[in-house]
């Protein structure tokens, strides 16, 4: 279970760069005052999720429950910022699905907030992958299925 909650976790990861990534790139850092998710969220998200993969792949390696509970509880602060996110995000999801039903003036300078190129399957897949590394690292930890 503790390997596929690594998989899982790296799956999750790779949805999440995508997704900073294509933040960073929409101008989520240069213009941060018309995105919706505010940098220290973001790259804390980010951060918090790093370390804790780092700290699961050393509980691999060495097999310590004190380090399966610290991953865990990177995990739990890393959920709620991303939960965050995604309220704070479904507005402007919303609102872009409005924006294409209508037509609108061509602005150059306008795109809206960053976060209005987030393709939802990468946004649905991430969040998928999340709980389910969630739930497979906290079993690991109660030492369920070893």
């Amino acid at each position: 279970m503790a390997i596929a909650a690594l998989i899982t976790w790296l799956l999750t990861a790779a949805g999440g760069f995508f997704l900073l990534g294509t933040w960073i790139a929409k101008g989520g850092v240069r213009e941060p005052h018309t995105s919706h998710l505010p940098p220290p969220v973001i790259f804390g998200h980010f951060l918090l999720a790093v370390i804790g993969l780092v700290l699961w792949i050393i509980y691999l390696v060495v097999d310590s429950d004190a380090l399966a509970w610290v991953a865990f509880g990177f995990l739990v602060p890393v959920a709620a910022l991303g939960f965050v996110m995604l309220l704070r995000w479904l507005p402007t999801y919303r609102e872009s699905r409005t924006a294409a039903a209508e037509p609108a003036p061509i602005s150059l300078t306008n795109e809206g907030p960053a976060e209005r190129h987030f393709p939802v399957l990468v946004v649905g897949g991430h969040g998928l992958w999340a709980v389910i590394t969630v739930v497979l690292v906290l079993l690991t930890a109660l030492g369920v299925g070893s």
